[in-house]
């Protein structure tokens, strides 16, 4: 009887989305150790983490001042120089990956959760809902972002907060859309319709059936869009409209790079803060590729 009963075919469509989603993520780690790049980009991506949380038991005060070490060359006592204040670059360097990366994360958790909501209500409703959510969407998409950014940022005032908030909330209209196409194309699929023919609410739909099966997207566009925060908070630090000093980010570092005495000169100052972003945006990329090719079920690594 109980054999029976997991047999017939509405059993089987309730079960088909958890089977999706079992058979997807049960392939994922397998295909992803097929992408060599990405796992050892996982890896200094996990050394930059463990540096930067572990920062205040190996180095030295980020924001101490030494008159008379100033504008020192790579030294025994300070392997990355100091700057024109006497303070440490590698302790800077290292406690600006705190930055940096925080801001990334943050700005990136904040646009995801506001596209995943906009995004899922337009594909589910449909109709008015969303004509309306995605013309919304097409305003906010037709303004260039990063002058939209630094004239929101020259109101509110530059801050680390600010720049999270900034970003997070101006990034949301990509991942709607990406949202939205993926609840446009399983809204059809058997095991909702059977969901909704049951009484099912619709958020409960959404959250247990339909999210489940179209979140791989974008778990795949929030880590470029790790990369891109990363960047942006850079390029606005870089102006003075980001963190301000005395807290370190990779960007207000940079920001000594403006002088061309520095530049000729003193190039422990600007040129590792400038390889650490590269390095960071690599790898974070490489990651979102070995998560794309991991997960979509189109491309034959297996």
């Amino acid at each position: 009887m109980s054999t029976t009963a997991l047999t017939t075919p509405d059993a089987l469509v309730a079960a088909e989305p958890e089977l999706e989603a079992a058979g997807r993520s049960s392939r994922f780690p397998r295909r992803f150790r097929r992408h060599k790049v990405a796992l050892a980009s996982v890896g200094v991506i996990a050394l930059l983490v463990a540096a930067a949380i572990l920062a205040p038991l190996a180095l030295q005060d980020p924001y101490k001042v030494d008159l008379y070490s100033v504008a020192q060359p790579p030294s025994s006592d300070h392997w990355l120089g100091t700057d024109e204040t006497g303070r440490d670059v590698l302790s800077r360097l290292v406690y600006g990956a705190r930055v940096s990366l925080s801001v990334g994360l943050v700005a990136v958790f904040i646009y995801t959760a506001i596209g995943l909501v906009l995004g899922s209500a337009a594909g589910y409703a449909g109709g008015w809902v969303d004509n309306v959510l995605m013309r919304a969407t097409d305003v906010v998409m037709c303004f260039p972002t990063l002058i939209i950014i630094i004239t929101v940022v020259s109101f509110v005032g530059p801050s680390i907060y600010n720049v999270m908030a900034i970003i997070g909330l101006l990034g949301w209209p990509q991942t709607a859309r990406l949202i939205r196409g993926q609840m446009l194309s399983l809204r059809e699929r058997e095991y909702v319709e059977a969901a909704r023919a049951l009484g099912a609410p619709d958020a409960f739909i959404v959250l247990r059936h339909m999210l489940p099966n179209g979140i791989y997207p974008i778990v795949v566009s929030s880590t470029f869009g790790v990369a891109t925060a990363i960047l942006t908070e850079a390029g606005l630090s870089f102006l003075g409209l980001g963190v301000q000093p005395p807290t370190a980010s990779w960007g207000n570092m940079l920001n000594a790079a403006q002088s061309v005495t520095v530049l000729e000169s003193r190039p422990w100052l600007w040129l590792p803060p400038g390889l650490a972003i590269v390095l960071a945006v690599l790898c974070i990329n490489f990651v979102g590729d070995g998560l794309r090719d991991a997960l979509d079920p189109r491309m034959s690594l297996d």
